[in-house]
């Protein structure tokens, strides 16, 4: 944690949502006049797409059935704590970009699912912004969770992370609900390993829960709706927190227990703009005061 370098990640599994909180943030840092260093999760990837897919290829030829994007096997989770260090001791580090599709990788003249080169952060920037999937990983050789001054997880209930992503890669990119259900059932061990232990750490956990029936997940036609669904809300420590002011602003909110409140899910965004926006500006005046 920093004062004159602070960092905020966002950490969530794959369909989890994240990207709907880094446009608030966007929304956030545009209107209050940050300049935020961007930092994508999939840039911490160890593999480009081609390599990845004949390194899956190998795996299940060696019997490894639970070969995955989620454990540190196919990530660079030194290099993502080093970016973290080295930003809050000195606002600085090393950064690249995963391209993810054809319209990504045009100005960069290189084909989609590679990377950029590794280049340094911005000179001068308010602060780091990570969204990801491994804003708070520990195990035994690293602890990215120590660094991040606001640690925001994104965790829909499983079932309908489920659907998101069966969703999103059937539409989107054509698989089979046979290929994502594979998926999902190779990336199990690492989940329950690496992604689900991360939201102990977290400061701020966002929870979207359906109010629609989501019981087979594999034969849901869409996904259920913000207005159809409810969002948990749960502080990690809620000292500071005006709830009182909350639930006056956001209709049909309730408190389900001292640490969290519940509100409708057509209402995320505006909840996160009201308890996110004082947590940049307490950052900037720190940085100000620091420096």
């Amino acid at each position: 944690m920093s004062e004159r370098h602070p960092i905020i990640a966002i950490t969530g599994s794959s369909g989890a949502g994240t990207t709907s909180v880094t446009r608030t943030f966007e929304n956030i840092f545009r209107r209050e006049r940050v300049n935020a260093a961007t930092i994508e999760g999939d840039s911490f990837h160890r593999h480009a797409r081609v390599q990845m897919k004949l390194r899956l290829a190998e795996a299940e030829k060696a019997g490894n059935k639970n070969f995955s994007h989620f454990g540190p096997e196919n990530n660079l989770f030194p290099e993502l704590e080093a970016l973290f260090g080295e930003y809050a001791r000195s606002g600085s580090g090393r950064r690249r970009k995963y391209l993810h599709d054809a319209e990504e990788a045009a100005p960069y003249r290189q084909e989609p699912g590679t990377f950029t080169p590794w280049e340094d952060v911005p000179a001068d920037t308010d602060l780091l912004f990570y969204e990801g999937l491994h804003g708070a990983v520990v195990t035994p050789e690293v602890n990215i969770a120590q660094h991040p001054d606001l640690l925001i997880g994104v965790v829909p209930v499983i079932n309908l992370e489920w659907i998101q992503k069966l969703y999103r890669d059937k539409k989107q990119r054509g698989y089979s609900t046979e290929a994502v259900t594979d998926t999902i059932l190779r990336r199990m061990p690492d989940y329950v390993n690496y992604i689900c232990p991360q939201f102990m750490h977290t400061h701020v956990n966002f929870q979207r829960v359906p109010m629609v029936d989501t019981s087979n997940p594999f034969i849901a036609r869409d996904i259920p709706s913000p207005d159809e669904s409810m969002v948990v809300i749960r502080f990690a420590n809620p000292k500071g927190i005006d709830f009182q002011y909350l639930r006056s602003m956001i209709d049909a909110s309730f408190m389900s227990r001292a640490n969290t409140i519940v509100v409708p899910g057509g209402k995320m965004e505006l909840a996160m703009q009201l308890i996110f926006t004082p947590f940049v500006w307490r950052m900037m005046e720190r940085k100000k005061r620091a420096n």
